[in-house]
């Protein structure tokens, strides 16, 4: 089993403000690389909101990256590859609108219009609420919520195990 799991954080109620990015590659069914960064989002502008859900603030990434300078990472580990995400369409739409905002064109990454989704896949299982915390607890994997690369990584983890 051969995929990239992700997970973005954003910075506001847009979805260009990606201000972290988390990625989880797994290869023959194991996890063989792992990618972490914080993003400067546009104007390094946060919504309390946010900051409440995740504790990233204008402070930690005022010297941050900009998207497009962290991108080739992203794109190397997503081309032409089978992507999953916890709720699929938050952080497709995150890539896809953070791309637009650069002018980067996302058709390049050759990836399916729709990724795999662990939250429709747990919540077909039977798991009621099916959020990633509780799908993770369930399943016996260690979680820091809403920290990208925690969160990337559960959510490949959750994947691999869909089937059992």
């Amino acid at each position: 089993m051969n995929f990239t799991a992700i997970d973005f954080e954003t910075a506001t109620g847009k979805r260009y403000s990606a201000c972290a990015v988390g990625m989880a590659t797994v290869e023959n069914g194991k996890i063989t690389d792992e990618y972490h960064t914080l993003i400067q989002p546009p104007d390094n502008k946060y919504f309390r909101h946010n900051t409440n859900v995740h504790g990233i603030t204008e402070n930690d990434t005022a010297d941050a990256l900009f998207f497009p300078d962290i991108y080739p990472e992203i794109k190397e580990r997503l081309v032409g590859k089978t992507i999953v995400a916890h709720n699929e369409s938050f952080d497709r739409s995150v890539l896809q609108k953070t791309m637009e905002y650069y002018n980067l064109d996302y058709s390049k990454l050759n990836i399916s219009k729709q990724w795999e989704c662990t939250l429709k896949i747990y919540r077909a299982k039977g798991y009621h609420p099916a959020s990633l915390d509780v799908c993770c607890k369930r399943q016996g994997i260690k979680l820091n919520h809403h920290e990208a690369l925690s969160d990337a990584r559960g959510c490949a983890m959750l994947y691999l195990k869909k089937n059992i």
